[in-house]
């Protein structure tokens, strides 16, 4: 597969690079990426959407479930406590669609989806997952032993998986919930169609949909049904013994077939998508299914368990957006080059780090993704753009953003 793809970008990339894009193209999608702190007051919202349509941005992914919370009026979820002290009333989605309206704008609903908590900053609210359901969590390898054989219900389980994985930081940006847990799918399956069916949305945007990295998912649930998985495909002779060393070792399965496990984590959470994305376009055909996923095609397969290679070609997903976030324009465009060569018909969206480049390197890439024939860019984030301005005394990141790359004309 990777050889074949390699191949098709050699006869590809050619013609990419001598391609031009008009930078007033009216298909063209440029997006900005909306973090939940900027959802917590009308205020901030209308100076958002203004801000965004003054500087030519026409599409707005707004993050609305965070960390297992919810910046909208879920059925699901508990309240954000960000917006504990808002009027009750207050509906951030909503009134973001509102203005967003009359703006010109288009608005998607960004789910952290497997991402459940902050392990510096964990859940208070009695009715959090965190709370009601430690049975589904994702388990890291080094505890997955001691925590297989006791009561996800007593306070220690939690405690020795929180101990675990602040012992592995380097890739783990806090608690997930396991893909392979049937009662979590339904209830992320939920969260996606009450908002879909309550809100007038142009999209929804998966982000977080994977493992943060190999040490999971070890829950119980995930390693019991791995190994019915496997049963199926055994010998008498092979079911007794694995069945006999699984008595003490819980892992005897994951170990004795390391593929096939990979695999299985990958299935569980493409599952996920597939679901959520017929469940979308069985009530609302129109609405897009888009999701934001590591850049590097090979890490996201092989260490976050996200295969969005495959989705765009089963027709899962309608926009995937690769988080380029490098700063080195040539592994941008490679990157990007590679999306665009595995979109089989599907849009890409090209995100960029505005966080971490100047304006001039931002402009830069989204000549780049252009010149690849890309759909759209989406910039992360607004909310870094303006604390950016704030300080930068060359003026305003995003109207200078709109200067260089986007041209006088109108969207």
């Amino acid at each position: 597969m990777r050889v074949c793809l390699l191949l098709l970008l050699c006869l590809v990339l050619p013609q990419i690079h001598g391609a031009r894009v008009p930078a007033n193209s009216p298909a063209e999608v440029r997006a900005l990426w909306v973090v939940r702190t900027t959802l917590t007051s009308p205020d901030t919202i209308k100076r958002m959407v203004t801000t965004a349509r003054d500087a030519g941005f026409n599409t707005l992914i707004v993050q609305v479930r965070g960390r297992g919370d919810a910046y909208y009026q879920s059925r699901w979820e508990p309240r954000a406590k960000d917006l504990a002290e808002r009027d009750p009333g207050f509906d951030p989605l909503a009134v973001t669609l509102v203005e967003a309206r009359k703006a010109g704008l288009k608005v998607h609903a960004w789910v952290n989806t497997l991402l459940l908590a902050n392990l510096d900053d964990l859940p208070t609210m009695p009715d959090h997952v965190y709370h009601k359901h430690p049975d589904w969590l994702a388990v890291h390898r080094s505890v997955a032993v001691p925590l297989y054989h006791l009561d996800p219900f007593d306070p220690r389980y939690r405690q020795r998986l929180i101990e675990a994985c602040k012992r592995d930081m380097t890739e783990l940006e806090g608690l997930y919930l396991s893909p392979a847990h049937p009662a979590v799918k339904e209830h992320l399956y939920s969260i996606f169609m009450d908002l879909i069916e309550r809100y007038d949305l142009d999209g929804v945007h998966f982000d977080y949909v994977r493992l943060p990295n190999p040490a999971f998912d070890y829950s119980r649930v995930a390693l019991d049904r791995f190994r019915r998985e496997m049963e199926k495909r055994l010998t008498d002779r092979e079911r007794q013994l694995l069945a006999r060393v699984a008595v003490t070792d819980p892992l005897v399965y994951v170990n004795t077939y390391p593929d096939e496990w990979q695999q299985f984590l990958r299935d569980q959470v493409t599952e996920i998508v597939e679901r959520i994305y017929h469940g979308v376009k069985a009530r609302k055909p129109h609405v897009q299914v888009s999701a934001a996923v590591f850049a590097n095609d090979q890490d996201a397969f092989t260490r976050r368990f996200q295969d969005w290679g495959r989705w765009l070609r089963m027709g899962i997903l309608d926009i995937a957006c690769p988080m380029a976030y490098t700063p080195d324009t040539e592994t941008f465009r490679q990157q990007i080059a590679v999306a665009k060569a595995h979109a089989t018909g599907r849009q890409i969206w090209a995100g960029i780090g505005a966080y971490r480049i100047p304006v001039e390197s931002a402009v830069e890439k989204i000549k780049t993704a252009r010149a690849i024939g890309v759909e759209g860019i989406v910039l992360f984030s607004y909310d870094s753009a303006v604390r950016i301005s704030e300080v930068n005394p060359s003026g305003d990141y995003l109207m200078r953003i709109k200067t260089a790359a986007f041209g006088p004309a109108k969207n």
